[in-house]
C-alpha cells in the first residue's frame, strides 16, 4: 500500500466506522445482562468484604456510585467487580454514596 489516501476513502471509512459505533455497545450490554453473581469466597469479594446483604441499612450496593444497576433489580453489574452481578441489597467496604442526579 503506498500510503495515500484520498479524501473519498477517509471519508467512507469514518461513516463505516461511526456506523459500528452503536452495534459495539448492545455486545456490551449483552454481556452485562447475562454476567454471572458475585460470589463472596471469591478472593476479590473477600478482600473488600463482600456480602449480599447490608447490615447497614443505609449503605447498599443500589445506593452506591460504583452500582451501575437499574433501580428496582435485584441485581446489577459493578464497577469494583467487573463482569460480575452483585446484589443491590448488598455492600462492600468501596462503598461511597451516589451522588445526587
Amino acid at each position: 500500500m503506498n500510503g495515500n489516501f484520498t479524501r473519498r476513502t477517509l471519508v467512507k471509512g469514518c461513516l463505516v466506522a461511526g456506523a459500528l459505533v452503536p452495534v459495539a455497545g448492545l455486545f456490551n450490554s449483552v454481556a452485562y445482562g447475562d454476567s454471572p453473581a458475585l460470589d463472596p469466597s471469591e478472593p476479590t469479594a473477600k478482600a473488600l468484604n463482600y456480602a449480599t446483604k447490608s447490615a447497614k441499612a443505609d449503605a447498599t450496593c443500589a445506593n452506591c456510585s460504583q452500582y451501575q444497576g437499574k433501580a428496582g433489580d435485584a441485581t446489577g453489574p459493578c464497577a469494583i467487580f467487573p463482569g460480575k452481578s452483585v446484589a443491590s441489597a448488598g455492600w462492600c467496604s468501596g462503598w461511597v454514596k451516589k451522588g445526587a442526579t
